[in-house]
């Protein structure tokens, strides 16, 4: 049901075309919990009509906090269904980062979802609104306080809500409104908010299971919520297939393996450190493949070794490339990609996606010459919330996307990817921004300044690595400096190493010296290894 010239308005027509074609079909797999299409489409609706009864609007945003679930796939497709704004929040995020998010974003509703390793995330959450007079009502699904309600009790609103009311509410919402929001950083460290739109959605999930080409994939979701690996790349692609999706808390190789078998599964997507730590799982050479048809990953370069091993258990492997702002994946190995394309390419942009890449002085790039990638397309961000300077500069002049990443046309037409424009690295396939990190650094009392630099990691592709000048050497304590990140920052922002050093060295225009960091501190992780 993916037709790319005409995608249906918003992701939650399609739940509402397979209810009606394959009601009985598997939609989602959840722990012991399964549904099929006509029972999620029964609690979408249930849960819209809870969202209209509690004030929300076209145009409102929801905010959820939570590992993948049931519950997050409900409320998403519920938000879109009535024009509502979706936003996912990481249970790993600190209460800084939440904090921040949330006042920006606004939501109306906040959904806390939290499992027993948050006990006490909704009471944070609840003592950061106070004064917020945005936030209307605060759900939860367990350990409820005296600030909130449960989900259930929020559900029972929808009897408020009548069918006709639903359908006059559904009637508003334009394929061009905007549907998700995700936060993403830019070069400042200071996190965005990526509006994309209804259309942004259908219209790649559509091209993505285009290229992926399988009938009614079956594949498992444990990304968080709040990228867009998750909602767009995995779950709108499925549903477009009209496949089922099995949900998984977290990344855990173990269960993955077991699913691998327990449920046939045909798709199989994730970053390169995933499969890594797969391929080390002493239960890798015992699992069943049979039924996977295509493994896919993204988010870095993945090791010639590990190619060939995938290319053991499946049939088709494929190396795909996307951004926040694409709204979905936009180039895409070939069907028989070799090992050379597999590995060191990013494939070829979709015929769907236009792409250019342009060198400095705005030309498009010969084959070999390096130069910026750039997409064009209706589907592309929307804007970036509240900030309509940086919404103004991440397009050129004439409408196409900046990505800030640098690479080249290899002579078949695929593109290999070189580097970035900015200090953003990937670290497990979660994107590190160094002026965020160094923000967090430096508001700690002893420290002085503070520099981030990436350097190449077996498992991880990259890690940060921090050069710190504090005011008092002697009385500077690194178990401390180390539990305050842990407070403040998710933890795969935290920098894995940290070097005292007297003063930052810095160029002749005062701006740190990040080239010779890296260079130190790649030199220092050769004498460690």
């Amino acid at each position: 049901m993916f037709d790319i010239e005409n995608p249906l308005v918003c992701i939650s027509d399609y739940l509402s075309f397979y209810s009606v074609k394959s009601p009985k079909h598997e939609a989602v797999i959840c722990g012991g919990h399964r549904l099929n299409y006509r029972c999620l489409e029964l609690k979408v609706r249930q849960c819209s009509k809870a969202l209209l009864a509690s004030g929300v609007k076209k145009g409102d945003c929801i905010a959820v906090i939570a590992n993948p679930c049931v519950e997050y796939w409900v409320t998403f497709l519920a938000a879109t269904k009535i024009g509502a704004i979706w936003m996912g929040i990481n249970p790993k995020y600190r209460f800084q980062e939440v904090e921040y998010v949330v006042t920006d974003a606004r939501p109306k509703i906040i959904f806390s979802m939290a499992d027993s390793e948050q006990d006490t995330y909704i009471e944070r959450i609840v003592g950061g609104c106070d004064g917020h007079k945005f936030i209307d009502t605060l759900v939860t699904t367990s350990n409820s306080c005296s600030s909130t309600i449960s989900f259930d009790m929020f559900l029972s609103r929808s009897f408020e809500i009548s069918d006709y009311q639903l359908k006059k509410s559904q009637k508003h919402v334009m394929a061009n409104d905007p549907a998700l929001l995700v936060y993403t950083s830019g070069s400042t460290g200071k996190p965005k908010g990526a509006l994309l739109s209804h259309y942004g959605l259908c219209f790649g999930a559509s091209v993505a299971a285009w290229h992926v080409d399988l009938d009614r994939p079956r594949t498992i979701c444990n990304f968080p919520i709040n990228h867009v690996a998750c909602v767009a790349d995995t779950c709108c692609v499925n549903l477009v297939a009209g496949g089922t999706i099995i949900f998984q808390n977290r990344f855990d190789p173990n269960l993955v393996l077991s699913a691998i078998s327990e449920e046939h599964v045909t798709l199989l997507g994730g970053v390169p450190t995933m499969y890594l730590m797969l391929l080390d799982h002493p239960d890798f050479e015992k699992t069943n493949f049979s039924s996977v048809e295509l493994i896919a990953w993204g988010g870095a370069a993945m090791p010639l070794d590990v190619v060939e091993r995938l290319q053991t258990v499946s049939p088709r492997l494929m190396n795909v490339y996307g951004m926040t702002e694409t709204a979905a994946n936009t180039t895409y190995t070939s069907p028989d990609a070799d090992l050379v394309e597999l590995s060191e390419t990013i494939g070829r942009p979709s015929p769907h996606t236009p792409c250019r890449i342009l060198n400095d002085q705005g030309e498009e790039c010969e084959v070999g010459e390096y130069g910026e990638l750039q997409f064009k397309g209706e589907h592309l961000l929307l804007e970036y919330l509240n900030r309509p300077e940086a919404t103004r500069d991440v397009y050129t002049k004439d409408g196409w996307l900046h990505t800030e990443d640098l690479g080249y046309w290899r002579e078949n037409g695929t593109i290999t990817l070189v580097g970035r424009l900015s200090d953003m690295f990937k670290s497990g396939g979660y994107n590190v921004y160094p002026r965020e990190v160094e923000d967090i650094l430096e508001n700690f009392p002893a420290i002085e300044m503070a520099a981030v630099v990436a350097i190449p990691d077996p498992h991880y592709q990259e890690i940060g690595a921090a050069f710190i000048q504090v005011r008092d050497p002697s009385a500077f304590d690194i178990d401390a400096l180390r539990a305050y990140c842990k407070t403040h920052l998710a933890n795969y922002k935290i920098p894995k190493t940290f070097s005292m050093l007297k003063a930052l060295p810095v160029l002749p225009i005062g701006k740190v010296d990040k080239v010779s960091l890296k260079q130190k501190a790649i030199a220092q992780q050769k004498e460690t290894a």
